[in-house]
């Protein structure tokens, strides 16, 4: 695992991504706190990985305005207020669904919300990802998305696709299907505005 980390943080860098590694929470949150300027407007993309590590509670607790998308009530309406905004933000802060150990970032979206504010807007983007989540390609990391993340994250949703019954893609056309954004980043144009932390732990999918 030693050598995939390096070579994962090594090909971050060489993409004009930042990349670190923490042991636990407690050194994210430190992390976090040197990365983020109080005051400074947060926004977030839908992440099982910063819900189980309460990064979410973190900001809303921390001196920031945070973007948050989870209060109790919102509308549809309200959320998509929400998504414009973060593309105004300080920082946009997300999980991701694979990170290659050349350092290129494949995420699947539904409605496009999280993936768009990381490829633009938000000055500085902060990315958390478990071990779990590194692959050796892209193909070994659209393989990983598609039959383990995707059908997950759609019985988390409850939806009715087929996924959640087969526990695995079909490349289905269900109305409610969570699999309309293939995203892959390769690089960036501005150094260091992508900021990768891997976290020491299985978590998230």
């Amino acid at each position: 695992m030693v050598g995939m980390l390096e070579r994962t943080i090594a090909g971050l860098q060489r993409n004009n991504m930042a990349g670190y590694f923490v042991h636990n929470r407690q050194e994210l949150m430190a992390l976090l706190s040197g990365l983020m300027e109080k005051g400074q407007t947060v926004g977030c993309g839908d992440s099982v990985t910063l819900e189980e590590l309460g990064v979410f509670d973190f900001l809303r607790k921390g001196d920031y305005i945070f973007y948050d998308k989870y209060v109790p009530g919102l509308t549809s309406e309200d959320k998509r207020r929400l998504y414009i905004q973060n593309f105004a933000a300080d920082t946009f802060i997300t999980g991701t669904n694979a990170v290659t150990t050349d350092g290129k970032l494949f995420n699947i979206d539904g409605n496009g919300s999280r993936v768009a504010p990381m490829i633009y807007g938000p000055r500085q983007v902060i990315v958390v990802v478990g071990t779990n989540k590194i692959t050796e390609d892209v193909e070994s990391a659209i393989q990983r998305v598609r039959q383990i993340a995707a059908p997950m994250d759609a019985k988390r949703l409850k939806k009715e696709t087929p996924c959640t019954k087969l526990n695995r893609c079909v490349d289905c056309r269900h109305p409610q299907r969570i699999c309309n954004d293939f995203v892959l980043i390769t690089g960036q144009f501005v150094k260091d505005r992508i900021k990768v932390i891997i976290i020491d732990m299985e978590i998230g999918y």
